[in-house]
This record gives C-alpha cells, sequence and structure tokens, in this order.
C-alpha cells in the first residue's frame, strides 16, 4: 500500500518566495521517484498582499488539482499571517497538522498564538538566516531546509543537489552558494517542542 498523500500549504507575502519554495519542493522530489505538485494561489497579485502556495508529495500519480484544503502541514513564511483570521492558516487543520513558522518566538508562544495546545509546531528564524547567508530578508529557501526537518520526505544532501542543479543556470554561484547555507543553516536550527 502506498504512503499517504503529503499536503503541503504556504502562507506567505507577495514577493517572499512561497510560490517558489511551493514550486520547488515538488520538482526536488522527482529525484526520488515520487510524484509532485507545487502552485500558487493569489488574492491581489502585488508585493506584500497574502497569497498561498500549495505542493503535494505522492508515490503515485496526483490526479487532484485544487488548493489544499487539509493539510498535513502549514508554512508560514510571515508570521504577521497568524494574527489574521482573513489569512486562514489553521483553517482545514486538526491535531496531527504541523505547523512550520518563520519566527523567533519559540514553538510555545506560536501554540498559544495559534489558539493550538495540542499541536505539533516548528519554528526558526529563516528571515534572519536569510540575511545572514545571503543579505536579503527572504525566507523561502530556508524555510524549504526546515521543512525537510520538520517532515523528512527526502535527505538534505539530495534537496541541496536539486537546489544547486535548479538555480546554478538561474543564478550566480554567490547566490547559489548562499541559499545551500540557508537551507542547511534552518535545517539544522529548526526547533520544536
Amino acid at each position: 500500500m502506498a504512503a499517504p498523500m503529503v499536503e503541503i500549504r504556504w502562507h506567505a507575502r507577495g514577493g517572499q518566495g512561497a510560490k517558489t519554495a511551493a514550486m520547488f519542493v515538488a520538482q526536488a522530489v522527482l529525484v526520488k521517484g515520487k510524484y509532485g505538485q507545487g502552485f500558487p494561489e493569489y488574492g491581489p497579485e502585488r508585493r506584500g498582499a497574502p497569497m498561498r502556495g500549495f505542493t503535494r508529495i505522492a508515490d503515485e500519480p496526483i490526479r487532484r488539482h485544487c488548493g489544499v484544503e487539509n493539510p498535513s502541514i502549514v508554512v508560514v513564511l510571515d508570521p504577521s499571517l497568524l494574527d489574521s483570521t482573513a489569512a486562514g492558516v489553521t483553517a482545514g487543520t486538526d491535531q496531527d497538522t504541523v505547523f512550520l513558522i518563520n519566527t523567533s518566538l519559540a514553538p510555545s508562544e506560536i501554540k498559544k498564538k495559534l489558539n493550538m495546545p495540542g499541536a505539533k509546531v516548528y519554528t526558526v528564524d529563516a528571515t534572519q538566516i536569510a540575511l545572514d547567508s545571503f543579505g536579503k530578508p527572504i525566507p523561502n529557501m530556508p524555510m524549504t531546509g526546515a521543512l525537510l526537518a520538520a517532515a523528512p520526505f527526502m535527505e538534505l544532501q539530495e534537496m541541496l543537489d536539486a537546489m544547486k542543479l535548479k538555480f546554478s543556470t538561474k543564478f550566480s554561484q554567490a547566490v547559489v552558494e548562499g541559499n545551500l547555507r540557508a537551507v542547511e543553516k534552518a535545517y539544522n536550527e529548526v526547533v520544536s517542542e
């Protein structure tokens, strides 16, 4: 029997790279012989507006092509979205949903904010890691490293190799190396309770 499909919902603001991350993770799992699907959903298409991205990972072909309503994992790139009921961070979640939040706060503080005392919460300061690693406050790639620590659907080195392959034709070596450092650092620094 095949493993159940992993459904990830990304919450971010336009310009934080959630679309890129959602699609990258879906492409990266292909090296494992898995199936992946990644796509964004926009509200107002402008920088800073709330948006969502979706990723599905499965051992069998994915026939579903709608947004993720009941995510296995919720990834939040902008912690200010936790304060907005309109963002719907907890919509469709249950006690088995894993939350991964870009914040310097402890997981226990995030559980209180989410009003989900039994939730499995991981936190990492991906924005600071991005600033330290490549000089821009774009948390998407560090969050992919933290995601891998929270839900090990592939090996870290496999993800780093996929990143090198995907981004080395689009970006300078310095940018690629900075992102690789950020992914590895976030993978090692993510915390949970």
